[in-house]
């Protein structure tokens, strides 16, 4: 198979329902994502990378995605000839977007209204800025282990109550010590630290929906708002209130 019917929307500005997917597809080129208003999920074979408004996802060429919309979206997406970026990010990436790159990414995606010189001069500049900017950790990696997808699927109905270690063994029939080494081995962390990114990753579309700091630290399992800040500071660099234009609708 070699869908590559989203070619021609590959850049482009559009309106997206919560809830709303667009199903599995490749683009020829390199693309980054953003959402100005709500929030997007990018899913590929090896897992999903989220980006809420302060964030964008790189998206190699050739690499089979999905998307997935969190609050009512604006979405924004503008696509590179991998002759003009090389392998600069080879694999799908959540990045930092700055507000000069904010501009960017919308004037570019909107590039149709534009002269082609002009249009090509932004998406030179556009490009440059992106070799820059920081990788964020905000994604989830898709196990291939069934006995960790199973582990994956009790943790995310969990969340409010995170499951222990022992306790979670004992729900998929491992042992403690053999479930631990699965994780570390195919996911590289330790299981505190695989929850930690599941519910940091639940925490942040929460967010996007429209929840509040407090209301998502209790959903997320935090004990108290100020753990949660704690813990979305340490992870991302930056407290989950600065983020601001949240959306209040349901998926």
């Amino acid at each position: 198979m070699s869908d590559y019917s989203q070619d021609r929307v590959a850049t482009s500005a559009n309106l997206h329902e919560a809830g709303e997917r667009i199903a599995r597809h490749r683009h020829r080129k390199h693309q980054i994502v953003y959402s100005s208003r709500g929030a997007v999920a990018v899913t590929t074979p090896k897992g999903t990378w989220i980006a809420p408004k302060d964030r964008a996802v790189w998206i190699p060429a050739n690499t089979w995605h999905e998307h997935r919309f969190y609050g009512n979206t604006q979405f924004h997406g503008v696509a590179f000839d991998p002759s003009d970026c090389g392998d600069d990010r080879p694999r799908p990436a959540v990045v930092t977007v700055t507000p000069l790159l904010r501009e960017l990414i919308i004037a570019c995606s909107e590039s149709e209204r534009l002269a082609h010189d002009e249009a090509a001069r932004l998406r030179a500049v556009l490009l440059d800025q992106l070799r820059h900017c920081p990788e964020i950790p905000l994604s989830l990696a898709a196990p291939q282990d069934p006995r960790l997808l199973r582990a994956l699927e009790i943790i995310e109905t969990s969340l409010a109550d995170p499951i222990s270690l022992d306790k979670l063994a004992a729900r998929i029939g491992m042992g403690e010590r053999t479930l631990s080494r699965a994780i570390r081995a195919e996911l590289g962390m330790s299981y505190p630290q695989w929850r930690a990114q599941i519910r940091l990753f639940h925490a942040t579309i929460h967010l996007a929906k429209g929840s509040s700091v407090t209301e998502t630290a209790v959903r997320c399992g935090w004990a108290t708002p100020s753990a949660f800040i704690d813990a979305y500071r340490q992870a991302f660099g930056r407290t989950p209130g600065s983020r601001t234009g949240r959306e209040t609708s349901s998926v």
